[in-house]
């Protein structure tokens, strides 16, 4: 049979190169002829171009030694705006003593120590007028009535559920909660924050108060959240204000038997000698939001986080901020659901006309206040920090 490997002297496989060669030529031709193809070509190298980077490399030697002063500058102003925010965390821990009478008034009108005057409870709501034409068509009929109904109406002590209902409502907090939390979280009558004191670390610990229960003996659980206020030495300039940058949690004093953060499973263990089977029984973390006061700790070695770890963690400082920023200082709004449709409506506004968004913009710093309660001294029955 004749060897059909070469031809001429030349290769079958060189010749099938050469071949390819020419059709990939052809091709590169066809494609660079093609307008939309040159136009997409032109586009990007006309990004890479003008880049601000690659403009700043550019730029004499002189005006990139000016620059650097420029960046010197704007070091320094990281460093006052830093300044700038501790005294913040100072003025938020001075008003913090205005509102706390109000927090203390609102928490005995909840559990029902102290009962409002008829002063105190007079509300006039924005559909008054169309209350009034309503109640005074219904008035006489009513009055008929009204001694019954009176006698019948239940008289609960204070607001009932009135911190398990916010929970309820707010979707952030509902996802955290399961069945078995919930008669434990109807126990619950304060929330309060509280600043760190002059002088010491930037913090603010969230304190739970919690009356007798059958669950646990502490009367307060805290959660700690620790901040940081100063820029980065490796990177300034993403400085924007304090953030939370680790947390601490509190020892859960759970009674016998009642500890949701955890739940006990059996498991079969075979002999690996003699063969015979025995159960055992353990226990494994179980999901609960009473591991809030058992976070997830910051890596403080310089080794970094799983991407889930950050997650939750990231998770965790969101949390904190809302505890701290909405549900403390409008806890009533949330119990009502005002606050939450304001919050919606807030979010809608977002995405419509700039024109309209200036118009709302003094309603909408107004919204974003921060009220938050005073430093008090901590009670014996407190959990401790983990």
């Amino acid at each position: 049979m004749a060897d059909n490997s070469f031809s001429d002297g030349v290769p079958s496989d060189a010749l099938e190169a050469a071949k390819n060669a020419s059709n990939t030529e052809e091709l590169t031709d066809q494609v660079m002829q093609n307008p939309q193809v040159l136009a997409a070509l032109q586009e990007r190298l006309d990004n890479v171009s003008h880049t601000p980077s690659s403009y700043i490399e550019t730029l004499p030697k002189a005006v990139k030694r000016r620059i650097n002063a420029l960046k010197q500058l704007q070091v320094k102003c990281a460093h006052i705006e830093a300044k700038f925010y501790e005294e913040v965390h100072d003025l938020e821990r001075k008003y913090a003593a205005l509102y706390q009478p109000l927090f203390d008034k609102r928490r005995e009108f909840i559990t029902g120590d102290v009962e409002p005057t008829d002063a105190e409870s007079e509300w006039h709501s924005e559909n008054e007028e169309e209350d009034k034409l309503a109640g005074d068509v219904k008035s006489k009929v009513v009055i008929a009535e009204k001694e019954v109904a009176t006698a019948e109406e239940p008289n609960p002590k204070g607001i009932p559920e009135f911190w398990f209902t916010i929970f309820r409502n707010v979707d952030m907090l509902s996802e955290l909660v399961q069945e078995y939390d919930e008669p434990i979280l109807k126990h619950l009558q304060d929330i309060k924050v509280k600043f760190s004191d002059p002088g010491q670390p930037m913090s603010f610990v969230l304190e739970f108060h919690f009356e007798p229960n059958d669950y646990f003996t502490n009367s307060v659980l805290t959660k700690t959240y620790k901040m940081k206020s100063e820029p980065d030495k490796a990177d300034p300039f993403s400085f924007e204000g304090p953030e939370i940058v680790d947390c601490d949690g509190c020892v859960i004093d759970w009674k016998k038997g009642k500890n949701v953060t955890v739940k006990t499973i059996k498991k079969k263990q075979k002999h690996k000698g003699r063969g015979t089977v025995r159960t055992i029984t353990k226990q494994v973390p179980n999901d609960s939001f009473f591991n809030f006061f058992s976070p997830l700790k910051a890596s403080g070695d310089g080794e970094s986080l799983d991407e889930d770890s950050e997650f939750t963690l990231a998770s965790d400082f969101e949390i904190g901020h809302f505890f701290r920023e909405r549900i403390v200082p409008r806890a009533v709004l949330y119990f009502t659901g005002e606050a939450i449709e304001d919050d919606d409506n807030f979010e809608e506004g977002e995405e419509g006309e700039e024109e309209e968004l200036e118009g709302d913009e003094e309603g909408e710093d107004e919204d974003d206040a921060e009220i938050n309660p005073k430093k008090e001294p901590s009670q014996p029955s407190e959990c401790k920090q983990q």
